[in-house]
């Protein structure tokens, strides 16, 4: 049984991925889709052309890690795509940002996302692909955003070191945009919330994830959507992060 797992399928970007990955993989015998909202997979469900297993849970849950654990045992798929879509953010500064916050984004943005990774990898094979949705955020810390950013970083190093490890056998690709025009920014208190230099970078995630999955057919490292956003990236790689924080803080 040849499958596709999206974890955070019911966010804007996970949604789309359940879109996109069914249009261009009919093939696919099922989709896992993954997320706390199951009231919004089951809505998705009747858009999908292929069967959609709902699978309503929280992945930073050790009972619900377990329950996914005992399904990939009993069905033993052939994960051809993984997409680790699930992430939260909050923008506001350490300083005023409750705890619990804090620890929810780390364990969610990073702990789960390696949980989750790890133990799909033995189910998956020769081209088989793993996609990774990180941000533009990882490439430098980002003050009123730190703990967010900083979690992104870290998927993209992990990321990439997977990637070199994996090489030649299953293809790794990292998607990093910049702001999507998802629930994601609503969450954070909408458009309006975000420093007025990033508002002109916001992209439709529909765009992104059609870049991300031909990127990922590519078997590109890193998929960007944008050509600023491309910019930016090899900006972060030439500038001093303190030149370009001290630039940030001028803007704002």
């Amino acid at each position: 049984m040849k499958i596709a797992v999206i974890t955070g399928a019911s966010s804007g970007m996970g949604k789309e991925f359940v879109r996109q990955l069914a249009y261009n993989y009919g093939w696919l015998d099922e989709i896992w889709a993954i997320a706390r909202r199951g009231e919004v997979l089951e809505e998705l469900k009747k858009e999908i052309c292929i069967k959609v297993r709902v699978i309503p849970m929280d992945i930073t849950d050790k009972k619900s890690i377990k329950k996914l654990k005992e399904m990939l045992r009993e069905y033993k798929p052939y994960v051809k795509y993984l997409v680790n879509a699930a992430g939260c953010g909050v923008h506001r500064s350490v300083e005023v940002t409750p705890t619990e916050d804090c620890a929810r984004m780390v364990d969610l943005n990073c702990r789960a996302l390696t949980e989750i990774t790890r133990i799909i990898l033995p189910y998956m094979r020769q081209k088989s692909h793993i996609v990774m949705t990180a941000s533009a955020a990882a490439f430098i810390p980002q003050p009123e955003f730190a703990v967010y950013a900083a979690t992104k970083a870290y998927v993209l190093s992990f990321s990439r070191a997977l990637a070199r490890e994996l090489r030649g056998y299953i293809a790794v690709t990292i998607v990093c945009p910049g702001p999507v025009d998802t629930e994601f920014l609503e969450n954070m208190g909408g458009k309006s919330r975000i420093p007025s230099y990033k508002r002109r970078f916001i992209a439709r995630p529909e765009a992104v994830v059609s870049q991300a999955i031909i990127d990922a057919a590519r078997k590109k490292e890193i998929s960007i959507y944008g050509f600023s956003m491309k910019c930016f990236f090899i900006l972060c790689k030439i500038v001093p992060h303190r030149v370009l924080l001290k630039i940030v803080e001028l803007v704002l």
